[in-house]
């Protein structure tokens, strides 16, 4: 079956950097998108970033936009999270989660869109 294992995360100061891994096994990685969401204490779910099966697209959220990038290696079956400038507010559990598409489909934002999820990584940033 699938299965997502992120790995990465850790406690870091304002202004730190962190890259964050998801090492996918059980699937064909070049036919899946992959993105990352994460979970504030508190909160719900919410999406980050997310890279197309292709790896032509990506797409953020605006609070991370020009500090995070997401990018994928379908050799090493693992997508990374480059976490630049990191401020309290990103502060949570980051979760991987991988899509089965078509190679026309758009790249979803959508949490209820994928199907596969990892256990999780935390990450704690402090001011």
């Amino acid at each position: 079956q699938v299965q997502l294992v992120e790995s990465g995360g850790g406690m870091v100061q304002a202004g730190d950097s962190l890259r964050l891994s998801c090492a996918a096994s059980g699937l064909t990685f070049s036919r899946y998108a992959m993105a990352w969401f994460r979970q504030a204490p508190g909160k719900e779910r919410e999406f980050v970033a997310a890279i197309h099966r292709s790896g032509r697209n990506t797409n953020y959220a605006d609070s991370v936009k020009s500090r995070f990038t997401i990018s994928r290696d379908d050799d090493k079956k693992t997508v990374y999270l480059q976490m630049n400038d990191l401020k309290p507010e990103d502060t949570g559990v980051y979760y991987c989660a991988a899509r089965h598409v078509i190679l026309s489909a758009p790249l979803s934002l959508q949490l209820t869109d994928y199907n596969n999820w990892g256990q999780g990584t935390q990450v704690t940033v402090s001011s």
